[in-house]
């Protein structure tokens, strides 16, 4: 399996009690394939996504994902596997947006030790996988909700991730839009047999 959960939990110590983010959760995924979980506000989707990104680290059970075993993993490896392993859309666009930069520059930034021209071919290429090459040049002011979570699903491409997760990457958008962004991660999961998990509240 490329992702396993087995018994995960994730708990949080309160004065007098335990609180459960996570409660004994057991998956599986194959490579390439695409996961949607569905859940209210508060039910611990955000923590499921973060422990698969390495940001949370479990309490109790098992987690692999790639082969690697994310309790035993130290700092420097941990870094290593949120670098390489892992690409994060999230729903807040300042968390995914330089706003003085272009979207082209925007795209870059992941790619620090990639040679000059190699890393604006990318940056292209990305751009215009998500239909947004023509907008290569303007800033986070001049683009729409929607638009900018195609700009931040290429940035979280850049450093050609082998997992990627997305966190309400449609809350902010409306229907149509919504649709569209979920088109582009079907295209991604279809074409480039890209692994993808999205949370969210709305049913897809």
């Amino acid at each position: 399996m490329y992702l396993d959960f087995k018994d995960v939990c994730v708990t949080y110590e309160m004065p007098g009690r335990s609180v459960y983010a996570v409660d004994h959760v057991s998956l599986s995924l194959e490579k390439g394939q695409s996961l949607g979980l569905v859940g209210e506000s508060g039910s611990g989707k955000s923590t499921f996504l973060n422990m698969i990104g390495g940001l949370d680290r479990p309490s109790a059970g098992r987690l692999i994902v790639d082969g690697k075993d994310l309790f035993k993993l130290n700092e420097r490896e941990l870094v290593e596997y949120k670098r390489s392993t892992v690409g994060f859309v999230w729903q807040n666009n300042a968390r995914n947006l330089l706003p003085w930069l272009s979207a082209w520059r925007n795209v870059q930034m992941p790619m620090l030790f990639v040679r000059g021209a190699a890393k604006k071919q990318r940056a292209i290429e990305l751009l215009e996988l998500v239909g947004m090459e023509h907008k290569r040049k303007n800033r986070l002011n001049q683009l729409s909700g929607g638009e900018q979570q195609r700009i931040a699903i290429a940035i979280a491409l850049a450093n050609n991730p082998k997992i990627l997760l997305a966190d309400e990457p449609t809350g902010s958008v409306d229907v149509k839009t919504s649709n569209y962004l979920l088109d582009v991660f079907r295209k991604l999961n279809t074409e480039l047999g890209l692994t993808i998990v999205i949370v969210t509240h709305d049913r897809m």
